[in-house]
């Protein structure tokens, strides 16, 4: 018998949704992720629950039990149920009647079996009593996580087929929770399923490919996506080589893993991805900077510290090469230089464009100095 040991489970909010459910006298199960992530030591963030209650009588006890309920996903049969201000996701138990690859029709179970096979990967088919007890329906959950081998449940290419977004799933997984090997079966139902990815909109994969890229080291899975050609679908253009090394160079260097910065060292096209404007910014900034002879101070002065550090850890990955240790010092100085000179400060007789370009000339001869020349000196044409 498999036991959770974790501290949400005693939360008083969970146990108050757990108690509002069980008034029912129905079955309330803790499921998923939250089960998954406690039984290997991960962060938990959202607590799912599956019940064999219609959503309709989810409500009911929720809120005879003075919790507050939000239908967010009520035709699929989630409620979400907040208690002291957490929310708990309770889902009636279900399986799919019909699946076009994208959207299921679903009807309810009464059987957490019949739950547990609709979902995609066992390792995700796992639940948990409200005492901690964890139950293993398909009976493989258990020890693909304890292998760290992620796996479709039952027939890979039917899981693919019902949503076809699990072919990226299934390299997220892979990235965060798997081990080093990568299960043929599934890779083999990705080679012949892949072109499903064409009905996926654009946000879907953006956020998975995100999601994916924030592992910790995503650089295998990555691989994978390549050799079987997934990789090219997402990103056209798109070479990995260089990801493994940057994963490298950032542990060297304190780095958190940056999504952004990972994609630029893949490269491609990114219009599949529609990344945030934020994203496509950053992304364009660095894919232009990586380009550039512009020195590491010199960026850090114009684009900001982590935009010149990054771009120094996407250079050094690019050529293959360490990273130079004066690069996070230089990066930080220029940041924080400020051009001494200001339009007032010119010959009152230049006009227009003259102005801009007398400054421009300037703050270059201020760069090259290392931002050590002064204001005087700049006027005066010296060089301290």
């Amino acid at each position: 018998m498999t036991q959770l040991a974790a501290p949400w489970l005693s939360a008083p909010p969970t146990r108050a949704v757990m108690a509002a459910l069980a008034a029912g006298g129905g079955q309330a199960l803790f499921v998923g992720g939250c089960v998954r992530n406690a039984l290997i030591g991960a962060e938990v963030t959202d607590i799912d629950i599956a019940t064999d209650a219609r959503p309709e009588e989810v409500t009911r006890l929720a809120e005879a039990a003075g919790l507050k309920t939000v239908p967010t996903g009520i035709d699929h049969g989630t409620v979400t149920v907040i208690a002291s201000g957490v929310p708990h996701e309770v889902t009636t138990f279900r399986r799919d009647v019909e699946t076009d690859g994208r959207r299921a029709v679903v009807q309810y179970a009464t059987d957490v079996a019949e739950d547990a096979r609709r979902r995609d990967f066992t390792m995700n088919a796992l639940y948990a009593e409200p005492g901690g007890q964890v139950l293993d329906p398909l009976g493989q959950g258990l020890s693909d996580l304890a292998a760290r081998r992620v796996r479709f449940i039952e027939d890979a290419s039917a899981r693919i087929a019902e949503d076809y977004l699990r072919i990226l799933r299934f390299f997220r997984f892979h990235a965060w929770f798997g081990g080093a090997d990568v299960d043929a079966e599934a890779l083999d139902a990705i080679a012949r399923g892949q072109e499903g990815l064409a009905q996926l909109p654009a946000e879907r994969i953006g956020a998975e490919v995100t999601k994916l890229l924030t592992a910790p080291d995503p650089a295998p899975s990555v691989a994978s996506m390549a050799a079987v050609g997934v990789l090219a679908r997402v990103l056209p253009g798109a070479d990995p080589r260089a990801l493994a090394p940057l994963v490298a160079l950032e542990a060297d260097a304190g780095a958190a893993p940056g999504a952004i910065r990972r994609l630029a060292a893949i490269g491609g096209d990114p219009a599949r991805l529609r990344l945030s404007r934020k994203g496509a910014r950053q992304l364009a900034g660095l894919t232009d900077w990586i380009g550039q002879p512009a020195g590491i101070a010199e960026i850090g002065y114009r684009d900001g510290a982590e935009m010149a550090v990054d771009t120094a850890l996407l250079r050094a990955a690019l050529a293959g090469q360490p990273l130079n240790p004066d690069a996070v010092e230089a990066a930080s100085k220029g940041a924080g230089a400020q051009f001494p000179v200001s339009a007032a400060d010119l010959d009152p007789a230049l006009e227009g464009a003259e102005i801009g370009a007398a400054l421009a000339a300037l703050e270059r001869r201020w760069i090259a100095s290392d931002f050590t020349l002064t204001r005087a000196a700049l006027l005066a044409g010296g060089e301290g």
